[in-house]
């Protein structure tokens, strides 16, 4: 009776003698593949010429004092010890770190909120009342930045709608004042970005399993223990997402400044790209625009990278990040299915 080898060793089995083992041929690039190439080459050209080639002559440029008409002069890495050493560079920087908080942390914050709400309530027009919360985020900068300005004038509506409820004593220049101006920015761009949020966060909460809050309050969870336990640890792609859409807003923000107060009153509103604009096409210094621009890009990259490697979901713990010790509790009182049963502790 003859016996076959297993697979294993069939395949590891050194070959007879005076039979030499054939390597397979590695792939290459196929017709078909040329083909497949030729379909994105546009977009790789577009992409290019668009932007690697901008990005190239940016960094060629951060090494050199050049105004954009004469020859320029090789700095080495001047322009970097200009953009680290010079103190109007560093407030800029230190501004753009205060919009983060109304940029990034408060719209993510009211979207959350206003998202766990409208998955509760069921009420007539609330889909309208979503697309009105949206609106901001689809309006350009431009009319978001004038129409905010004239809101916050010294005799706008808001200061009309204090001194009318009794708060005049609180009135005052909101864009005009140092103490004012930056909060007042950061407001826009919360009253801007909440809406990408909560939407983000809506269709999230649509694709969690409607068994899982069924679990929850089988075993007595509330509306909050639900928004905690459920909600939140299943939103994580979704505020990942939108903390890098956010957090990149808040730190290339140009048009909301540049249209509502020019980095004023002195320099309490400027931000990195507000120098970098002005480097480059009023003062004509394109190579220390170029190594500030180079500067910020990196640091939003940084920021990016770091908000997902915060959010990212661990594997390997053996944790259902979509499914917290509250619901694997439910769910075995619940059992497969059917109605809850006990288990033992």
């Amino acid at each position: 009776m003859s016996t076959v080898a297993p697979a294993r060793e069939r395949d590891t089995a050194p070959p007879p003698a005076g039979i030499r083992r054939t390597r397979r041929p590695r792939p290459h690039l196929t017709s078909l593949s040329w083909t497949s190439l030729l379909y994105v080459a546009p977009a790789l050209a577009f992409f290019a010429v668009f932007v690697l080639y901008p990005i190239g002559i940016s960094v060629w440029y951060s090494f050199y004092a050049y105004d954009g008409l004469t020859e320029g002069t090789p700095v080495g890495f001047g322009n970097y010890t200009a953009v680290f050493t010079d103190p109007d560079l560093r407030a800029a920087l230190l501004h753009s770190l205060v919009l983060l908080f109304f940029y990034a942390a408060l719209p993510v914050a009211v979207g959350l909120l206003l998202a766990g709400a409208m998955s509760r309530i069921r009420v007539y027009g609330l889909t309208l009342f979503r697309a009105v919360l949206f609106v901001p985020q689809i309006l350009s900068s431009v009319v978001v930045a004038v129409a905010w300005r004239n809101l916050l004038a010294e005799d706008g509506p808001v200061n009309a709608l204090l001194r009318a409820v009794g708060l005049g004593r609180f009135t005052t220049s909101w864009l005009g004042n140092f103490d004012t101006a930056l909060p007042s920015i950061g407001v826009v761009g919360t009253w801007v970005e909440y809406g990408l949020c909560m939407v983000l966060f809506l269709s999230g909460i649509v694709a969690i399993d409607r068994s899982t809050y069924e679990a929850a309050r089988l075993d007595g969870a509330g509306a909050v223990r639900e928004f905690f336990s459920i909600t939140l640890p299943a939103l994580r792609p979704q505020i990942s997402i939108a903390l890098i859409l956010t957090v990149t807003f808040a730190l290339r923000n140009f048009d909301l400044i540049w249209n509502t107060t020019r980095g004023g009153p002195g320099t309490s509103t400027t931000v990195p790209s507000l120098y970098v604009y002005q480097d480059a096409f009023q003062n004509r210094l394109l190579g220390r625009a170029s190594a500030l621009a180079i500067v910020l890009t990196v640091v939003i990259l940084a920021v990016v990278v770091a908000v997902q490697l915060l959010l990212r979901e661990r594997d390997g713990t053996g944790r259902d990040p979509g499914r917290p010790g509250l619901v694997r509790r439910a769910l075995a009182r619940r059992g497969p299915a059917g109605p809850a049963r006990k288990v033992q502790p």
